[in-house]
């Protein structure tokens, strides 16, 4: 576990990587969509 001068470190870092995660699933599934209707056309 972290110590307690790093949890705030920590905390950052998992705020992040949510964030990025969250718009990477958003552009995956945009993206995925776009392909499907180009195959669809």
């Amino acid at each position: 576990m972290a110590s307690g001068n790093d949890i705030k470190a920590a905390t950052a870092t998992y705020n992040s990587f949510i964030k990025m995660a969250t718009w990477g699933t958003i552009a995956c599934v945009v993206i995925a969509a776009g392909v499907v209707g180009l195959i669809a056309s």
